[in-house]
């Protein structure tokens, strides 16, 4: 379209577009953020900065500026046209929109890659907010710019064309495989991407073939039925003079191989040697781990694996040659010695994520604990410009922070190679051991620490695949990895506690002589690197104890007071870093010991140093996720001994609850606010639940009188929005009803309606799946558990559970677990509730037959059979159909059910005789009908009930 600027106007621009990035006059910088914000008001904005953006040479107005400023304007105008459309495309005026389309592609052929680079990321930007249908014509645009058919296009017109299409591939990958009045975009588009594989500029073989790795994954019909063209041209550019084409070549071969994997097996032994010889480029380390990558994706996968086998000898040594740290890594790790007395900066310490309660099982589960593992100017202007998700060829001008990550955290090719020997261990065993063994040998006492390091990182990597051939070395490795543990390379001393962490589980099951010999130094081994002087080697010990306590679980009974004693001292040494992981030692010693730390001399040692670090976290920080979670566990080993610490804990919980809730309540009303975590919900529930589980039901209650204000707050988590916080919600409400339902019984009315009214699967509990369900799931237990305290007051309640309860019992789609937690909650609300129940007992009766056989005989088992058998005693002929399945399942039944001396177990045996008496009146050959069980059925039942 035609549209001419005015001369003022872009005068006025250039200079203030140019001012804005003036970072040594901050007048003029502030004075152009003003100008600038006024000259969003022109309905024009949008067509003076693509004008000046796609004018190489300054304009008339300012045909004098300095080359220097006037390229700054232009890449400030690139980047606000850019923000412009992301933020207000809609409301930008059609006329401008259609100036922008018509002269934005002239950047393409711009001689700065920079320029060439806004050029593109606005294109992309245009297709983004517009679609693709509202600029239908820029795909064949750019392809005709790439093919240069007609021999007029510079080769950095093709370049920057190839890269606005790798732009619009990455952006609306997805639209373009969408389906448009009978075509597919993609479907123009993939086969001109593979024309452009053969093109003489190694720039726009890379950008293509980077491209086509978008679309590979996701299997769209236009890659499936080019896959072997595409495969030809990879074999062609296997070998491109590029490294960045080889790059990406490698990635094809990977994400062919994870979509189909019988394209690769006639080429296996040839990709072997190619990966091979490009993960050993050792001036390239991203080439090689795209290499690497591809061990990975081929021993994981079932239908390729075995194609590797022959290779081993061949591929093994390259694996471990690329676990040595490269000489960048050990001129920075050289340098890292004793750092324990430093503090920790806050961008240093790793956010913790708490994990919710689990749903209550049939058994009622607390649920998994996951054992942590080693890793190895802004200025006022920038609101202008600011950009969240720069894209290539765009740079921050605002960015000050020039920290970067660890690169102990980053994914390598170090790592990566590592994970793919763990993986081909796992699947080919002594093959793998035998190709490592010669390495292990040379380098495991080698004089250069990055060659040791690099054997035991070895030797931890083959542990879990290569167990059994690896043992009956493990008497000779053990002792010279503990001798390792005092190596004077702290990177050394971090790999070996975490090897000895995954053979701590051989060393802990051996006979008392072998424990005394071989785990018992082990575990003191790595006790004592948790009090390492460097802040890594403590990490690494920490992570690797919580590694030995999940493997030799009960067997450290003997041990916890040499245990603990070394944990509080860590407590006193640890910066708040690794006081994370600190906890989780804590909490996975008392789950797997439980009872064994429930001793005064213990319990006087650990809780002070927990009670310290309790008093010093503040109630806004992180660290309360993982300290509160930790306490949790905590109370449960040490059961009523927790009693004296309870109080302090209890109330404090409540208070974080109740400022969390208010916090999201202000939050709620003020979308500029920002809400808080749910995971301070989350876990402080969870305590909740832990300290009432683990105290004497008089202490529990007198902690719930002493926060009147408890249960309010409960009832408000049980209508959070998230899932998280309501299934935690649900489980410290059964256990409420199971350890303080006096104080919990003047609430029930308020507390019951909310719990029938969530008692459902929706939609969106089913788009939440596993966490959705939980809720549900911990929701029919806390219906059970209150039904059977709450007999005579579940009346009002009994149709409309009946209701929810029966629809997920019909549900077959809802996890199995539910509908066990479904039928025990109804069983349970028929103990008092019976007559209620009975009229619909011939439709509910096979749903729940079905779902309780399921459930492991236990006294939640014989509390839902002993109420079903009550609703059977309120209508028996509604059995007519159901009764042989039923009394299949109570042939069943364990015999201290049926004879033990406890009231519940009297009450079923009681409950039951009652039952056999009317079927025997009802039933003129009763004992023909028993003979339709299956004969050790009726033998059982028959010894059972002496019927």
């Amino acid at each position: 379209m035609t549209w001419n600027p005015e001369d003022e106007p872009t005068r006025q621009l250039v200079q203030c577009l140019r001012d804005s990035l003036s970072g040594h006059d901050v007048t003029a910088m502030k004075n152009a953020e003003i100008l600038l914000r006024s000259a969003r008001q022109s309905p024009d904005i949008d067509k003076y900065l693509a004008y000046i953006f796609s004018s190489t040479q300054p304009p008339p107005p300012v045909a004098s500026m300095d080359p220097t400023h006037y390229f700054q304007a232009r890449a400030a105008a690139a980047v606000m046209l850019k923000n412009d459309i992301k933020t207000s495309y809609k409301t930008i005026p059609d006329s401008s929109k259609s100036y922008i389309r018509s002269i934005i592609l002239v950047g393409l052929q711009d001689p700065s890659s920079q320029m060439r680079g806004y050029a593109g990321n606005v294109i992309t930007e245009v297709v983004r907010q517009g679609g693709i249908m509202g600029w239908p014509q820029v795909l064949s645009d750019l392809i005709t710019l790439v093919s240069n058919t007609d021999g007029n296009v510079t080769p950095h017109a093709q370049e920057g064309s190839m890269n606005a299409l790798l732009k619009i591939c990455e952006d609306s990958k997805k639209a373009l495989d969408r389906d448009y009045q009978g075509q597919r975009p993609l479907s123009f588009l993939f086969p001109k991407l593979l024309e452009f594989t053969a093109s003489p500029l190694p720039k726009v073989r890379a950008d293509t073939l980077a491209s086509i790795n978008l679309f590979i994954p996701d299997k769209p019909e236009a890659v499936l039925t080019n896959l072997d063209a595409l495969l030809q041209q990879l074999f062609q550019l296997a070998n491109d003079s590029s490294e960045d084409v080889r790059q990406h070549v490698c990635r094809s071969f990977v994400h062919i191989a994870d979509i189909a994997p019988q394209k690769i097996v006639p080429h296996m032994a040839g990709l072997v040697d190619y990966m091979v010889t490009q993960q050993r480029n050792v001036d390239n380390a991203d080439l090689a781990l795209d290499a690497a990558e591809f061990w990975l994706c081929v021993g994981e996968d079932g239908k390729l694996r075995d194609s590797l086998g022959p290779f081993l000898p061949t591929i093994v040594p390259v694996l471990l040659e690329s676990m040595v740290y490269s000489e960048d890594d050990i001129l920075r790790l050289e340098g890292e010695n004793e750092d324990a007395e430093l503090d920790d900066r806050e961008q240093d310490i790793k956010p913790t994520f708490a994990s919710s309660k689990s749903a209550r099982l049939t058994a009622n589960a607390n649920g998994d604990n996951n054992t942590a593992s080693i890793n190895g100017g802004a200025v006022s202007s920038a609101t202008l410009f600011d950009d969240g998700d720069l894209s290539d060829g765009e740079i921050d001008e605002f960015d000050d922070d020039d920290s970067s990550g660890d690169p102990e955290e980053q994914w390598n090719l170090r790592k990566c190679s590592a994970a793919a020997l763990d993986v081909l261990a796992s699947v080919f065993h002594e093959p793998v051991f035998q190709a490592t063994l010669p390495y292990l040998i040379t380098n495991l006492n080698h004089t250069e620490w990055q060659n040791r390091e690099a054997a035991v990182l070895a030797l931890g990597a083959i542990a879990d695949g290569c167990m059994q051939v690896v043992e009956p070395h493990l008497p000779m490795l053990t002792p010279f990895l503990i001798t390792l543990l005092r190596d004077p390379e702290p990177v050394v001393r971090q790999i070996t506690c975490w090897s000895l962490g995954r053979y701590s589980g051989w060393a802990s099951h051996l006979d008392p002589l072998g424990k005394q010999q071989f785990f018992e130094p082990v575990m003191d081994g790595i006790l004592q690197r948790m009090l390492d002087n460097n802040k890594r080697v403590q990490e690494a010990a920490a992570s690797a104890f919580a590694n030995l306590e999940e493997k030799a679980n009960i067997q450290l009974k003997d041990y916890c007071a040499v245990i603990v004693h070394q944990f509080v001292e860590c407590f006193a040494k640890y910066k708040d870093r690794n006081m994370f992981i600190l906890y989780d030692c804590v909490q996975t010693l008392a789950e797997h010991v439980g009872p064994a730390l429930a001793r005064e001399d213990l319990v006087n040692i650990l809780m002070p140093a927990l009670i310290q670090r309790w008093n010093k976290v503040s109630d806004q920080s992180r660290e309360m996720f993982p300290l509160l979670e930790c306490l949790s566990y905590v109370a449960t080993a040490l059961g009523p001994l927790f009693a004296r610490y309870a109080p302090g804990i209890f109330t404090r919980s409540i208070n974080i609850i109740q400022r969390n809730l208010q916090e999201i309540h202000l939050a709620n009303e003020n979308p500029g606010l920002e809400l808080p975590d749910k995971d301070f919900l989350v876990t402080s529930l969870d305590l909740l639940s832990a300290i009432i589980q683990a105290l004497d039901s008089p202490n529990s209650a007198q902690l719930v009188i002493n926060t009147p204000q408890f249960f309010q707050l409960l009832a408000l988590c049980m209508k959070d929005p998230n899932n998280d916080v309501r299934q935690s919600a649900y489980a410290l409400l059964g256990d409420c009803a199971i350890y303080v339902f006096d104080q919990l019984r003047p609430c029930l009315p308020d507390i019951l309606e909310i719990l029938v009214s969530q008692l459902e699967v929706s939609q969106d509990i089913v788009d939440a799946e596993e966490t959705g369900y939980s809720v549900i799931n911990n929701a029919c237990w806390s219906v059970g558990e209150i039904s059977m305290r709450h007999q005579e007051g579940m009346q009002p309640y009994v149709e409309r559970l009946l209701q929810k309860i029966a629809t997920i019992l019909f549900n077959e789609k809802v996890p199995e677990s539910l509908n066990e937690n479904a039928a025990i909650a109804l069983g349970r609300l028929g103990l008092g509730s019976s007559q209620h129940l009975a009229v619909h007992l011939a439709q509910i009766a096979p749903p729940f037959l079905r779902a309780i056989k399921n459930v492991m005989w236990t006294d939640e088992k014989g509390h839902a059979l002993t109420g079903f058998m009550r609703i059977i005693l309120a209508n028996p002929p509604a059995m007519e159909q159901s009764l042989l399945e039923f009394f299949s399942e109570m042939a069943k039944a364990n015999r201290s059910l049926v004879t033990g001396p406890g009231e519940d177990q009297k009450d079923f045996r009681e409950t039951f005789q009652q039952v056999l008496v009317i079927y025997k009146r009802m039933i003129p050959d009763f004992d023909g009908f028993l003979h339709n069980l299956p004969r050790e059925e009726q033998a059982k039942f028959r010894e059972l009930y002496g019927a």
